[in-house]
């Protein structure tokens, strides 16, 4: 029976791995985060992973605040880019495999078409820098090991932009969502069942990208949540980037092509509003 590690537990898809884990019963499980295992201390991830002797590392923990990691470099580096590295070399040094989270803030968002797993990264802020680092670490450390991007997560859990509109579409008589950055939504649930897809199938080594299927602004997105949670009393209203300034520069085009992970792992992609229905049932 392989032992599975999965860190940032406490976290959007550390909880949903969590909740999943009891449909993959065929594995015995470690669930940590912070207080239970500082990924930020080589020597303790070292020893968890030799004690417990782990088969699978699963790495769902981050340093996600983007705009403060403008001014955090050095925190938000050691999280997303030191540790990933402790984290594959305990697992190489077990012959364990690992997977590692990223982004599509490995790119700047200056294509007009999906980006496939071959193209040059190029990030444009701090947090896609260090995940760019993190994923060089991962895969330079441990030969057994998978990184994948995803974008615009969202869940039951925690904070995020899905539990938020429907917040202020409660509160606000108006709202002005961003219309020109394009990308997917993604269920943190379906990227759940994906990870363990892959561990189920078997590591095949290399980078993948993961969304739901399907393509939106954010604007759209708010639109599509209101719709499904039966919010009628707030209009919304489409602007731009520029009228909303933030730290960290985003991506204004980030849909990512899926077809190597579905062709790798034999794995169906459900369209983003199909999941996001699901999201809002749950949350209701």
């Amino acid at each position: 029976m392989k032992n599975i590690l999965i860190t940032g537990a406490n976290g959007q898809l550390g909880n949903e791995m969590r909740l999943l884990s009891a449909e993959n019963n065929q594995y015995n499980y470690y669930f940590t985060d912070v207080h239970e295992l500082d990924i930020c201390d080589e020597q303790a991830v070292l020893t968890f992973v030799t004690q417990y002797e782990i088969d699978v590392i699963v790495n769902c923990a981050a340093y996600t605040a983007v705009d403060n990691a403008e001014d955090n470099m050095e925190l938000c580096r050691k999280l997303n880019a030191v540790a990933p590295g402790y984290l594959a070399k305990a697992a190489q040094s077990r012959g364990a495999s690992m997977i590692q989270i990223s982004t599509d803030y490995v790119f700047d968002g200056t294509n007009h078409t999906p980006y496939t797993e071959e193209q040059r990264t190029c990030p444009a802020s701090i947090y896609g820098m260090t995940k760019l680092e993190g994923e060089r670490n991962v895969m330079n450390n441990c030969t057994s090991s998978i990184v994948i991007r995803t974008a615009w997560l969202y869940s039951t859990f925690g904070n995020n932009f899905v539990k938020t509109m429907i917040r202020l579409g409660k509160e606000k008589e108006e709202l002005g969502v961003i219309f020109d950055q394009i990308g997917t939504p993604t269920y943190a649930r379906d990227l759940a069942k994906v990870i363990y897809a892959t561990i189920n199938k078997g590591i095949v080594r290399g980078v993948y990208h993961f969304s739901d299927e399907g393509v939106c602004s954010w604007y759209d997105f708010t639109l599509a949540i209101h719709r499904l949670a039966k919010i009628k009393t707030c209009k919304v209203k489409p602007i731009h980037t520029a009228d909303y300034p933030t730290k960290a520069v985003r991506p204004y085009y980030s849909v990512l092509d899926k077809t190597k992970i579905k062709k790798t792992f034999g794995i169906t992609i459900p369209h983003w509003e199909v999941s996001l229905q699901e999201c809002i049932n749950d949350i209701n």
